[in-house]
């Protein structure tokens, strides 16, 4: 225990009926880089939470440099600590600067001309971790996009002054990052642990996690369920640890699952420089190429189209969208798990006027069972839900509705492997009935789903791959470079 930074002993944490926690073990070794990983609901926010310092345990021992603490664990006493949390939901505030989100770690930056020292001291970070971020250290956080967000939330937990820094905590850290970002803040990683820094990093990136931890431990309902050196898993036995009840070599024929396109009618027509992006009825339609490049600009364009507002193309249906950022653009958060999900599908439950709680019970029912939502009860106020559980609400939503054209903003983000799967035998399911999609993604993986892919670079379309033509490597060549 005294040579560990970390030391948890039978950590308990209940909400009610639900045991998100039920007698955890975890020990974290100094200049390791462990990987945690589960399903959505497994543990694994809570957990980090509690060594956070956000949440109090129920009961059990945590062991922080040796001494038991857990009678005044707590924000304070874990960044006293050098502990720190990059949390899947972003808590930065959206109102202050750059420069003075980084202040609120720093207390010692105080004065005149604080805020110089705390800009040079955030973007001297941002520039070792993100080479050519384009962030500058006054911009209002509110005013970025969340991938951006995301990166000055970590570089701000990795910034030091005169408080110590023994172990930062990465929840979904590269979850709205492209490729290149991820694997620059991946790189990263390495390096610190290899002077002396300890990392625990969360992704249902499988690879990520394998490629990158030193170590890694599987939580499953509320237990750790295996612990091993990272060598000695590979994707399919760290899948069969978590429990997942599709089997990996399927994935394979999920993504070779071939569709007719173009004998059906045009939905969507939005011209972007020279291309024009079409989506026929019935098909799947990726959008790639770096973040911030347009993908998002498009997507809301259709949508405020299909609403009346400005025209960006043609658009011939009802439509809904899935939300990437479900805390700012998704989520209802004084409202019920069921709320969230019947208010796509209002038309469908008033009765005289008024919402028919029956129906929308139904409604909500029918989707917690068809798309897996862990929860006792449908009434939980949405909050109570993991974020792979409320990104799970948000799709039930819009499939639930009448929408014929779904919109899909890298909607994946924090959802585990198991999840994933589901919801894209769901997407193809609906696709097959006649509904089109048009899915933003960082990850490379989930285009092999679409029928073709349109690459953005600068809010312009520069290629048009088939799922024949599609790779990674070409993907990034048009992301980088202008296409003959």
């Amino acid at each position: 225990m005294e040579r560990n930074i970390v030391s948890f002993e039978r950590v308990a944490k209940h909400f009610g009926a639900v045991r998100a926690l039920d007698g955890v073990d975890l020990n974290v070794k100094p200049g390791e880089c462990l990987g945690l990983v589960g399903h959505n609901g497994a543990g694994k926010s809570t957990l980090m939470n509690v060594l956070a310092g956000t949440l109090t345990p129920d009961t059990g021992v945590i062991g922080i440099h040796g001494k038991d603490l857990k009678s005044s664990y707590g924000v304070p006493k874990a960044n006293e600590n050098g502990i720190r949390c990059v949390f899947q939901e972003l808590s930065l505030c959206p109102n202050l600067t750059v420069a003075e989100n980084a202040r609120i770690f720093h207390p010692s930056l105080s004065g005149w001309g604080w805020k110089t020292k705390t800009g040079a001291m955030i973007t001297e970070k941002l520039d070792e971790i993100f080479p050519g971020h384009g962030i500058s250290s006054g911009d209002v956080v509110g005013d970025l996009k969340i991938g951006k967000r995301q990166m000055v939330e970590i570089a701000r937990a990795f910034t030091l002054t005169d408080t110590p820094l023994h172990l930062v905590i990465l929840d979904e850290p590269t979850s709205s990052l492209d490729a290149i970002t991820a694997r620059q803040l991946l790189e990263f990683v390495r390096k610190v642990v290899g002077d002396g820094l300890s990392c625990i990093l969360i992704s249902h990136v499988l690879g990520e996690v394998l490629e990158y931890s030193d170590r890694i431990v599987v939580m499953k309902d509320g237990l750790v369920v295996s612990e091993r050196p990272a060598g000695d898993f590979d994707r399919n036995s760290l899948v069969a640890e978590m429990g997942n009840v599709i089997e990996m070599d399927e994935i394979s024929e999920h993504q070779e699952r071939e569709k007719l396109r173009g004998t059906t009618a045009v939905v969507v027509e939005v011209a972007s420089g020279t291309q024009k992006l079409q989506a026929h009825q019935g098909e799947i339609i990726g959008l790639a190429g770096l973040a911030g490049h347009g993908q998002t600009g498009m997507l809301l364009g259709i949508y405020e189209t299909a609403f009346g507002g400005k025209a960006t193309g043609n658009v011939n249906g009802p439509v809904a969208l899935v939300a990437g950022d479900r805390q700012t653009d998704g989520i209802f958060h004084l409202w019920s798990i069921a709320e969230n999900i019947g208010v796509g599908s209002l038309s469908r439950m008033v009765r005289r006027g008024l919402i028919d709680p029956v129906a929308e019970a139904a409604i909500g029912e029918t989707w917690q069972q068809r798309i897996k939502i862990k929860t006792p009860d449908m009434n939980n106020n949405i909050l109570s839900l993991s974020g792979g559980n409320q990104q799970k609400a948000l799709f039930a939503r819009a499939l639930a509705s009448d929408a014929e054209i779904i919109l899909m903003d890298d909607p994946m983000r924090g959802v585990d492997v198991g999840t994933k799967l589901e919801v894209y035998d769901l997407i193809r399911d609906e696709a097959e009935k006649g509904r089109t999609f048009l899915w933003y993604t960082t990850e490379m993986d989930e285009l092999y789903n679409c029928d073709h892919t349109y690459v953005f670079r600068d809010g312009l379309i520069v290629a048009d791959l088939s799922r024949e033509e599609l790779t990674e490597e070409k993907i990034l060549h048009s992301s980088f470079k202008e296409t003959a």
